[in-house]
Protein backbone atom coordinates (compact mmCIF):
# COMPACT_ATOMS: atom_id res chain seq x y z
CA UNK A 1 0.00 0.00 0.00
CA UNK A 2 0.94 3.59 -0.74
CA UNK A 3 0.10 6.43 0.62
CA UNK A 4 1.65 8.75 -2.07
CA UNK A 5 -0.01 12.38 -2.36
CA UNK A 6 -3.42 11.80 -4.38
CA UNK A 7 -5.52 14.34 -6.77
CA UNK A 8 -8.76 14.78 -7.53
CA UNK A 9 -9.50 12.57 -10.72
CA UNK A 10 -8.53 14.60 -14.09
CA UNK A 11 -6.08 16.75 -12.11
CA UNK A 12 -2.22 16.14 -11.40
CA UNK A 13 -0.05 18.63 -9.96
CA UNK A 14 2.02 19.14 -12.80
CA UNK A 15 -1.52 20.36 -14.42
CA UNK A 16 -2.01 22.97 -11.57
CA UNK A 17 1.75 24.20 -11.95
CA UNK A 18 1.14 24.43 -15.65
CA UNK A 19 -1.94 26.58 -14.77
CA UNK A 20 -0.64 28.52 -12.33
CA UNK A 21 -3.70 27.71 -10.03
CA UNK A 22 -4.12 25.78 -6.64
CA UNK A 23 -7.44 24.66 -5.45
CA UNK A 24 -8.77 26.00 -1.89
CA UNK A 25 -8.39 23.19 1.31
CA UNK A 26 -11.82 21.40 1.45
CA UNK A 27 -13.82 22.98 4.80
CA UNK A 28 -15.04 19.24 5.38
CA UNK A 29 -11.14 18.36 6.47
CA UNK A 30 -11.12 17.91 10.18
CA UNK A 31 -7.93 19.45 11.77
CA UNK A 32 -6.42 19.34 15.57
CA UNK A 33 -6.15 22.44 17.58
CA UNK A 34 -2.44 21.91 17.89
CA UNK A 35 -0.11 20.98 20.75
CA UNK A 36 0.86 23.97 22.30
CA UNK A 37 1.43 23.16 26.24
CA UNK A 38 1.66 19.64 25.66
CA UNK A 39 3.78 18.41 28.61
CA UNK A 40 7.03 16.12 28.09
CA UNK A 41 4.89 13.36 29.95
CA UNK A 42 3.19 13.36 26.94
CA UNK A 43 5.66 13.69 24.13
CA UNK A 44 6.52 10.50 24.03
CA UNK A 45 5.57 9.22 20.55
CA UNK A 46 3.27 12.24 19.55
CA UNK A 47 -0.14 9.46 20.88
CA UNK A 48 -3.00 11.37 19.94
CA UNK A 49 -1.81 14.48 18.42
CA UNK A 50 -3.27 15.19 15.39
CA UNK A 51 -0.84 18.21 13.92
CA UNK A 52 -1.12 21.96 14.19
CA UNK A 53 -1.68 23.44 10.86
CA UNK A 54 1.39 25.99 9.78
CA UNK A 55 -0.76 26.98 6.88
CA UNK A 56 -4.23 27.02 4.93
CA UNK A 57 -5.75 28.58 7.68
CA UNK A 58 -7.49 31.92 7.12
CA UNK A 59 -5.60 34.67 8.62
CA UNK A 60 -2.49 32.39 10.12
CA UNK A 61 1.02 33.24 9.94
CA UNK A 62 2.00 32.15 6.97
CA UNK A 63 -0.64 34.15 4.72
CA UNK A 64 0.36 37.74 6.53
CA UNK A 65 3.68 37.14 5.08
CA UNK A 66 2.13 35.78 1.55
CA UNK A 67 1.69 31.84 1.13
CA UNK A 68 -1.42 30.16 1.18
CA UNK A 69 0.09 26.65 0.75
CA UNK A 70 3.06 24.82 0.08
CA UNK A 71 4.55 21.90 1.22
CA UNK A 72 7.79 20.18 2.69
CA UNK A 73 8.54 23.44 5.24
CA UNK A 74 12.10 22.16 5.93
CA UNK A 75 13.88 24.04 9.13
CA UNK A 76 17.22 24.94 9.38
CA UNK A 77 19.11 26.72 11.71
CA UNK A 78 20.16 30.80 10.26
CA UNK A 79 22.96 30.98 12.95
CA UNK A 80 24.33 34.27 11.78
CA UNK A 81 21.00 35.94 13.78
CA UNK A 82 19.65 32.98 16.14
CA UNK A 83 16.70 32.95 13.62
CA UNK A 84 15.22 29.92 11.81
CA UNK A 85 14.26 29.29 8.17
CA UNK A 86 11.59 27.00 6.70
CA UNK A 87 11.87 25.95 3.22
CA UNK A 88 8.88 25.13 0.97
CA UNK A 89 8.34 23.25 -2.02
CA UNK A 90 5.76 24.20 -5.27
CA UNK A 91 3.60 26.76 -2.65
CA UNK A 92 0.71 29.05 -3.59
CA UNK A 93 -0.20 32.34 -2.74
CA UNK A 94 -3.36 33.82 -0.41
CA UNK A 95 -5.58 33.74 -3.97
CA UNK A 96 -4.68 30.72 -5.04
CA UNK A 97 -1.89 31.83 -7.29
CA UNK A 98 1.39 29.95 -8.11
CA UNK A 99 4.55 31.16 -5.96
CA UNK A 100 6.96 28.79 -7.30
CA UNK A 101 9.63 26.67 -5.82
CA UNK A 102 11.41 27.20 -3.73
CA UNK A 103 9.84 29.86 -0.95
CA UNK A 104 11.67 30.69 2.37
CA UNK A 105 9.33 31.45 5.18
CA UNK A 106 11.40 32.81 9.11
CA UNK A 107 10.77 32.28 12.21
CA UNK A 108 12.28 34.68 14.76
CA UNK A 109 12.47 32.91 17.80
CA UNK A 110 11.42 29.12 17.99
CA UNK A 111 9.72 27.45 21.36
CA UNK A 112 11.14 23.81 21.50
CA UNK A 113 8.12 22.83 23.82
CA UNK A 114 5.63 22.63 21.64
CA UNK A 115 3.96 25.99 20.80
CA UNK A 116 3.21 25.90 17.36
CA UNK A 117 5.27 27.81 14.90
CA UNK A 118 4.21 30.94 13.60
CA UNK A 119 6.11 32.52 10.17
CA UNK A 120 7.82 36.62 11.15
CA UNK A 121 8.65 37.42 7.49
CA UNK A 122 8.91 35.67 4.07
CA UNK A 123 12.27 35.52 2.09
CA UNK A 124 13.58 37.25 -0.31
CA UNK A 125 12.06 40.91 1.21
CA UNK A 126 9.31 40.32 3.72
CA UNK A 127 6.96 38.59 1.36
CA UNK A 128 7.13 34.80 0.10
CA UNK A 129 8.43 34.91 -3.51
CA UNK A 130 10.04 31.75 -6.03
CA UNK A 131 14.01 32.37 -4.10
CA UNK A 132 15.88 30.77 -7.76
CA UNK A 133 15.95 32.46 -10.45
CA UNK A 134 14.65 30.01 -13.13
CA UNK A 135 11.56 28.88 -15.49
CA UNK A 136 9.11 26.02 -14.71
CA UNK A 137 8.14 24.04 -17.57
CA UNK A 138 11.59 25.31 -19.66
CA UNK A 139 14.82 24.72 -20.51
CA UNK A 140 17.32 26.66 -18.22
CA UNK A 141 20.44 25.33 -19.97
CA UNK A 142 20.12 21.83 -18.68
CA UNK A 143 17.00 20.23 -20.17
CA UNK A 144 13.33 20.60 -19.98
CA UNK A 145 13.00 20.98 -15.94
CA UNK A 146 9.37 21.30 -14.14
CA UNK A 147 10.14 22.41 -10.94
CA UNK A 148 13.27 22.44 -8.25
CA UNK A 149 12.38 20.66 -5.19
CA UNK A 150 14.14 21.72 -2.01
CA UNK A 151 15.44 18.46 -0.14
CA UNK A 152 17.66 20.20 2.82
CA UNK A 153 19.15 23.79 3.69
CA UNK A 154 22.16 24.54 6.14
CA UNK A 155 23.72 27.49 7.37
CA UNK A 156 27.17 27.74 8.18
CA UNK A 157 30.20 30.09 7.63
CA UNK A 158 28.14 32.89 6.76
CA UNK A 159 26.76 31.00 3.94
CA UNK A 160 23.40 29.40 3.22
CA UNK A 161 23.51 26.30 1.29
CA UNK A 162 20.40 24.47 -0.36
CA UNK A 163 20.27 21.01 -2.13
CA UNK A 164 17.40 20.40 -4.40
CA UNK A 165 16.30 18.07 -7.51
CA UNK A 166 15.50 19.07 -10.71
CA UNK A 167 12.52 17.30 -11.62
CA UNK A 168 11.10 16.31 -15.52
CA UNK A 169 7.49 14.69 -14.53
CA UNK A 170 6.47 12.12 -12.33
CA UNK A 171 5.12 14.83 -10.02
CA UNK A 172 1.58 13.84 -8.31
CA UNK A 173 -0.61 12.46 -10.35
CA UNK A 174 1.97 11.78 -13.70
CA UNK A 175 2.80 8.81 -15.35
CA UNK A 176 6.47 7.57 -13.67
CA UNK A 177 6.90 4.18 -15.59
CA UNK A 178 8.64 1.54 -13.25
CA UNK A 179 12.01 1.91 -12.59
CA UNK A 180 12.45 5.33 -13.96
CA UNK A 181 13.06 8.23 -11.00
CA UNK A 182 11.62 11.12 -13.18
CA UNK A 183 14.60 13.55 -12.24
CA UNK A 184 16.57 16.22 -14.08
CA UNK A 185 19.74 16.49 -11.92
CA UNK A 186 20.46 17.75 -8.38
CA UNK A 187 22.30 20.84 -7.41
CA UNK A 188 23.21 22.78 -4.63
CA UNK A 189 22.53 26.52 -4.36
CA UNK A 190 24.01 29.24 -2.09
CA UNK A 191 23.54 32.24 -0.81
CA UNK A 192 26.00 35.09 0.58
CA UNK A 193 23.08 37.34 1.82
CA UNK A 194 21.27 34.94 3.68
CA UNK A 195 18.81 33.66 1.23
CA UNK A 196 18.24 37.04 -0.83
CA UNK A 197 20.01 36.04 -3.75
CA UNK A 198 21.40 32.56 -5.04
CA UNK A 199 23.77 31.12 -6.84
CA UNK A 200 24.14 27.21 -8.44
CA UNK A 201 27.23 25.87 -7.91
CA UNK A 202 28.44 25.04 -11.53
CA UNK A 203 28.44 21.03 -10.71
CA UNK A 204 25.36 19.18 -10.75
CA UNK A 205 24.49 15.57 -10.18
CA UNK A 206 23.35 14.00 -13.26
CA UNK A 207 19.20 12.58 -12.84
CA UNK A 208 17.46 10.03 -15.45
CA UNK A 209 16.58 12.69 -18.19
CA UNK A 210 21.05 13.71 -18.17
CA UNK A 211 21.45 9.36 -18.71
CA UNK A 212 22.16 8.46 -14.98
CA UNK A 213 18.63 6.44 -13.72
CA UNK A 214 18.93 6.50 -9.62
CA UNK A 215 21.54 8.61 -8.68
CA UNK A 216 22.17 8.02 -5.08
CA UNK A 217 22.78 11.63 -4.93
CA UNK A 218 19.29 12.70 -5.73
CA UNK A 219 17.91 13.33 -2.43
CA UNK A 220 20.04 14.98 0.02
CA UNK A 221 19.69 15.53 4.26
CA UNK A 222 22.52 17.95 5.86
CA UNK A 223 23.01 16.14 9.43
CA UNK A 224 25.12 18.98 10.12
CA UNK A 225 29.15 19.52 11.15
CA UNK A 226 30.10 16.80 13.76
CA UNK A 227 32.35 18.10 17.00
CA UNK A 228 34.98 16.39 15.27
CA UNK A 229 35.15 19.03 12.34
CA UNK A 230 33.69 17.18 9.01
CA UNK A 231 29.90 18.13 7.43
CA UNK A 232 28.38 15.14 7.34
CA UNK A 233 25.55 14.38 4.25
CA UNK A 234 23.34 11.07 3.97
CA UNK A 235 21.83 10.72 0.45
CA UNK A 236 19.49 8.67 -1.93
CA UNK A 237 17.74 8.43 -5.25
CA UNK A 238 14.99 10.66 -5.91
CA UNK A 239 12.12 9.44 -4.68
CA UNK A 240 9.66 13.04 -4.00
CA UNK A 241 7.40 11.69 -6.59
CA UNK A 242 6.87 8.31 -4.16
CA UNK A 243 6.22 6.56 -7.17
CA UNK A 244 9.88 5.25 -7.85
CA UNK A 245 9.72 1.36 -7.76
CA UNK A 246 13.87 1.22 -8.01
CA UNK A 247 14.29 3.18 -4.42
CA UNK A 248 14.53 0.87 -2.01
CA UNK A 249 15.03 2.33 0.88
CA UNK A 250 18.74 2.71 0.22
CA UNK A 251 20.37 5.41 1.58
CA UNK A 252 24.12 6.29 1.56
CA UNK A 253 26.61 8.34 3.87
CA UNK A 254 29.34 10.43 2.75
CA UNK A 255 31.44 13.60 4.73
CA UNK A 256 33.33 16.33 3.75
CA UNK A 257 35.73 19.13 4.93
CA UNK A 258 33.69 22.26 5.36
CA UNK A 259 36.02 24.62 4.07
CA UNK A 260 36.20 22.12 0.60
CA UNK A 261 32.44 21.96 0.69
CA UNK A 262 32.52 25.74 0.65
CA UNK A 263 34.83 25.90 -2.22
CA UNK A 264 32.62 23.53 -4.41
CA UNK A 265 34.88 21.05 -4.27
CA UNK A 266 32.63 18.16 -4.37
CA UNK A 267 34.97 15.33 -5.10
CA UNK A 268 37.31 16.09 -1.96
CA UNK A 269 34.58 13.80 0.23
CA UNK A 270 34.98 11.29 1.84
CA UNK A 271 32.72 7.93 1.70
CA UNK A 272 31.85 5.32 3.82
CA UNK A 273 31.87 2.04 2.16
CA UNK A 274 31.76 -1.16 2.78
CA UNK A 275 34.43 -4.23 1.99
CA UNK A 276 34.28 -6.48 4.30
CA UNK A 277 33.95 -4.28 7.30
CA UNK A 278 33.28 -0.66 7.12
CA UNK A 279 35.72 2.24 6.44
CA UNK A 280 35.85 5.67 5.29
CA UNK A 281 37.26 5.72 1.86
CA UNK A 282 39.67 8.06 0.11
CA UNK A 283 40.16 6.73 -2.80
CA UNK A 284 36.36 7.17 -4.16
CA UNK A 285 35.66 3.98 -3.53
CA UNK A 286 31.83 4.48 -3.62
CA UNK A 287 29.89 4.77 -0.75
CA UNK A 288 27.13 1.63 0.82
CA UNK A 289 23.84 1.93 1.89
CA UNK A 290 23.58 1.60 5.50
CA UNK A 291 20.38 -0.51 5.26
CA UNK A 292 19.52 -3.13 2.98
CA UNK A 293 17.17 -3.64 0.55
CA UNK A 294 13.77 -2.89 1.79
CA UNK A 295 10.73 -0.75 1.41
CA UNK A 296 10.97 2.12 -1.29
CA UNK A 297 11.06 5.51 1.19
CA UNK A 298 10.72 9.46 -0.10
CA UNK A 299 11.71 12.29 1.47
CA UNK A 300 13.90 12.10 4.39
CA UNK A 301 15.82 13.66 7.19
CA UNK A 302 18.62 13.88 9.15
CA UNK A 303 19.79 15.74 12.08
CA UNK A 304 22.08 15.86 15.38
CA UNK A 305 20.13 16.12 18.14
CA UNK A 306 21.44 16.77 21.87
CA UNK A 307 24.31 13.47 21.49
CA UNK A 308 22.15 11.51 19.25
CA UNK A 309 21.84 11.23 15.21
CA UNK A 310 18.15 11.25 14.44
CA UNK A 311 17.17 10.43 11.17
CA UNK A 312 13.05 10.33 9.94
CA UNK A 313 11.38 9.64 6.51
CA UNK A 314 8.25 9.17 4.87
CA UNK A 315 8.00 5.10 4.24
CA UNK A 316 6.13 5.47 0.91
CA UNK A 317 5.38 1.56 0.99
CA UNK A 318 4.18 1.35 4.94
CA UNK A 319 2.63 4.38 4.69
CA UNK A 320 4.14 5.94 7.39
CA UNK A 321 6.28 8.50 8.84
CA UNK A 322 9.28 6.73 10.57
CA UNK A 323 12.20 7.37 12.87
CA UNK A 324 15.60 5.65 13.81
CA UNK A 325 18.93 6.95 15.91
CA UNK A 326 22.77 6.27 15.78
CA UNK A 327 25.22 7.53 18.21
CA UNK A 328 27.23 8.42 15.41
CA UNK A 329 26.38 8.89 11.77
CA UNK A 330 28.49 6.22 11.21
CA UNK A 331 27.85 3.86 14.18
CA UNK A 332 24.68 1.16 13.60
CA UNK A 333 21.21 2.52 13.57
CA UNK A 334 18.03 1.08 15.02
CA UNK A 335 15.35 -0.31 13.53
CA UNK A 336 12.98 1.73 11.92
CA UNK A 337 9.56 2.40 14.39
CA UNK A 338 6.21 4.21 12.62
CA UNK A 339 5.29 7.16 14.47
CA UNK A 340 2.69 9.07 12.25
CA UNK A 341 0.51 6.68 10.14
CA UNK A 342 -1.80 7.19 7.02
CA UNK A 343 -3.98 4.83 8.73
CA UNK A 344 -4.87 3.36 12.21
CA UNK A 345 -6.21 0.01 10.66
CA UNK A 346 -3.21 -1.79 9.70
CA UNK A 347 -1.09 -2.74 10.65
CA UNK A 348 -0.76 -3.34 14.80
CA UNK A 349 2.55 -1.21 14.32
CA UNK A 350 -0.01 1.74 13.12
CA UNK A 351 -2.69 1.50 15.98
CA UNK A 352 -2.66 4.06 18.17
CA UNK A 353 -0.39 6.47 16.42
CA UNK A 354 -1.45 9.93 14.97
CA UNK A 355 -2.93 9.39 12.12
CA UNK A 356 -2.69 11.88 9.03
CA UNK A 357 -4.41 10.71 5.73
CA UNK A 358 -2.08 11.47 2.57
CA UNK A 359 0.89 12.32 4.21
CA UNK A 360 4.58 12.32 3.43
CA UNK A 361 8.06 14.78 4.26
CA UNK A 362 8.55 14.54 7.76
CA UNK A 363 11.17 16.44 8.27
CA UNK A 364 13.15 16.98 12.02
CA UNK A 365 13.49 20.62 13.61
CA UNK A 366 17.05 20.61 14.23
CA UNK A 367 15.97 22.74 17.52
CA UNK A 368 13.87 20.04 18.64
CA UNK A 369 13.65 19.51 22.21
CA UNK A 370 15.78 16.17 22.27
CA UNK A 371 16.67 12.86 20.63
CA UNK A 372 13.11 11.38 22.50
CA UNK A 373 10.93 14.72 21.75
CA UNK A 374 11.73 15.56 18.06
CA UNK A 375 9.27 18.18 16.38
CA UNK A 376 8.59 16.64 13.13
CA UNK A 377 7.05 19.01 10.00
CA UNK A 378 4.63 16.57 8.17
CA UNK A 379 3.18 17.37 4.54
CA UNK A 380 -0.71 16.22 3.44
CA UNK A 381 -1.57 16.35 0.20
CA UNK A 382 -5.58 16.49 0.65
CA UNK A 383 -8.28 15.05 -1.46
CA UNK A 384 -9.33 18.66 -2.57
CA UNK A 385 -6.04 19.22 -3.83
CA UNK A 386 -4.05 21.73 -1.38
CA UNK A 387 -0.85 21.09 0.35
CA UNK A 388 -0.25 22.26 3.68
CA UNK A 389 2.00 21.30 6.80
CA UNK A 390 1.61 20.26 10.13
CA UNK A 391 4.01 19.92 13.34
CA UNK A 392 4.05 17.77 15.67
CA UNK A 393 5.90 17.70 18.64
CA UNK A 394 7.06 14.49 21.20
CA UNK A 395 8.30 12.41 18.70
CA UNK A 396 10.50 9.54 19.71
CA UNK A 397 13.49 9.05 17.76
Amino acid sequence: MSTSPRLPRGITRRSLLRSGSGLALGAGLAVGAGVAGATPAAATNGVGQTGAPLCQQPGDSASRVGLGSGDLAIPYYREHDNTWGYVFGDSFDTGNGYLGSPVMLNQASYDPSGSPISFTWAMPDGQARQLFDYAHNADNGYGTESTRIPNDCIEFGGRTYLQYTSVVHGIGGDPLPAGEDGSLMSGVAYSDDHGRTWTDYPYHWAGQYQGVNQSMYGMWSFAGIDPDGWLYIFSKRWNGTHKNTADQGAIQLFRINPGDFRAGDFGAQQNWAYNGGWYWATDGTPPASLFGPGNNIGEFSVKRIGDRYCMSYFDVTDGSISTRSASRPDAPWSAPTPRIVGSDTWPPAHWGRPQVENLYGGYIHPGSAGPNSLTLIVSQWTAQGAYRVLQFDGIAS
